[in-house]
């Protein structure tokens, strides 16, 4: 193993051991439920967006993370850009790379199913719902000519909202 390799492993380790206390960690547990939600993707997310139901919708939750469409406007015109980008740059990439997982069809594998079955119900039917329309919506999107780093970005906007939805069932469980 090299050197680099058992770093990132140490580091990863305690990061565990770290979350473990965390008051945020049923957060990072739901959100390890969804597929490319791992780990260290759902504490990247947790750590850099704190508390998701501060925000009271999933629009404003995009607009804080930047990836809403920006948008030109004159008059009766309404013109809508790339994503604004102006909000919090890692939680976005973290959510982009996590949105590649839906490029596959939906299905539970026997590690999501490990992960999974930590959670309560609600969070597991969550997690499945937004599976299934997350996958479908990729393949349509894709289908109908759109770049797929476009669809990407679309999908990890639609994440967020599933996100603040798993958050606001923590917290009413909790």
């Amino acid at each position: 193993m090299s050197e680099q390799t058992e770093r990132v492993r140490r580091l990863e380790d305690e990061l565990v051991d770290i979350a473990g206390t965390w008051r945020l960690r049923p957060v990072v547990d739901a959100f390890q439920a969804m597929r490319g939600g791992q780990r260290h993707t759902a504490v990247t997310i947790a750590a850099e967006l704190g508390d998701l139901t501060r925000f009271d919708s999933p629009k404003q939750l995009a607009a804080f993370v930047g990836v809403i469409p920006s948008e030109y406007s004159s008059g009766e015109s309404r013109r809508l850009g790339p994503i604004t980008k102006a909000g919090n740059g890692h939680a976005r990439r973290a959510l982009v790379e996590a949105a590649w997982a839906y490029r596959y069809p939906a299905k539970v594998s026997p590690h999501l199913q490990q992960r999974i079955e930590r959670c309560p119900k609600p969070i597991q039917d969550i997690s499945w719902k937004a599976q299934v329309r997350l996958c479908k919506r990729y393949r349509r999107l894709v289908a109908r000519g759109k770049n797929p780093n476009v669809v990407v970005t679309a999908i990890a906007r639609e994440i967020l909202a599933f996100l603040g939805a798993f958050a606001r069932e923590v917290s009413i469980s909790a």
